[in-house]
């Protein structure tokens, strides 16, 4: 399922205007299981996230074609630290940019001490079929991240290898995916945080039958050591594929029962009033990254 909606930037207003806006847009994180606000406020100090962002072009050796990423650093990065950093992945790369600021909500949290610095990676999937061939279930997509990007980051950047400190995220077919790479290389990628993830497709890219391929794949196979965060729109109650396709919200659910049956660690939620849509994507994003590092501290 493709998602592109009217973006909702936010962009940066004087030297602290960018964190103010983030601030103003999260306005508080929400408790995963009972959305109690958990009032906050950003440290005036803190730098923009912006100019912490570094945009690259790295030839994909598996898709056999360019591909922009953009690398996060927090405040303070130091790449002789004792320990090194978590790292984040985020698929749909300029959407986390700019539509869901990842790298300001990463200064949020870490400025007000509720997750780690991180460093983050944003990964550009482009749009429509080329999109979806990336996010869809895709082994290549597996096989650019352990062959060629994650690699690449740990030699540039002083980031942990340890599975178990790094997440990888995404919404729509960007949950899926996030889930898909983490089942196929769980010594990459220890925590899942999807959002509204399309769990209704079929294997690579496919809109045919069978569906639900990575539900039925997690039901079959061994347990991997991986957390799970998922969160699906209440509202989210449709067929997919005009009315052909298995019912999005409801895939999630099975998607969910899947790994509860298998024993996996899993917080997940149903946004009330929640719509396929970013502005709910971003108030959810800090809420599940605070609840999968809760334990790390």
């Amino acid at each position: 399922m493709n998602r592109r909606p009217d973006r909702l930037s936010v962009r940066a207003v004087g030297p602290h205007g960018y964190a103010l806006a983030v601030c103003l847009l999260l306005g508080a994180v929400a408790d995963a299981q009972g959305y109690k606000p958990i009032p906050y406020r950003m440290d005036p100090r803190a730098p923009a996230a912006a100019k912490r962002l570094q945009a690259l072009t790295l030839f994909d050796s598996v898709y056999q074609r360019p591909r922009r990423i953009w690398i996060y650093t927090p405040q303070g990065y130091d790449p002789r630290a004792a320990t090194a950093y978590p790292l984040i992945v985020a698929f749909d790369g300029l959407d986390y940019r700019d539509t869901m600021p990842l790298p300001l909500i990463l200064d949020t949290l870490a400025a007000t001490r509720k997750a780690p610095l991180f460093v983050g990676v944003l990964v550009d999937d482009s749009a429509s079929s080329v999109r979806i061939a990336d996010l869809g279930n895709a082994a290549k997509m597996v096989e650019f991240l352990g062959r060629q990007l994650i690699p690449y980051v740990r030699t540039h950047w002083h980031v942990t290898t340890d599975p178990h400190r790094t997440i990888v995220t995404g919404s729509s077919a960007g949950g899926l995916a996030a889930a898909f790479v983490a089942f196929k290389r769980p010594k990459l990628f220890g925590n899942v945080l999807s959002q509204s993830g399309a769990f209704w497709r079929g294997a690579e890219a496919s809109n045919e039958p069978p569906y639900e391929w990575l539900t039925d794949q997690v039901a079959a196979g061994a347990k991997r050591d991986v957390s799970f965060f998922i969160d699906v729109g209440e509202l989210e109650d449709h067929a997919t594929l005009g009315g052909s396709g298995p019912n999005f919200r409801d895939a999630n659910r099975r998607f969910r029962a899947a790994l509860t049956a298998k024993g996996y660690s899993v917080t997940y939620a149903e946004v009330p009033a929640g719509q396929h849509a970013p502005q709910y994507w971003m108030t959810r994003l800090p809420v599940g990254i605070v609840t999968l590092t809760s334990t790390w501290r």
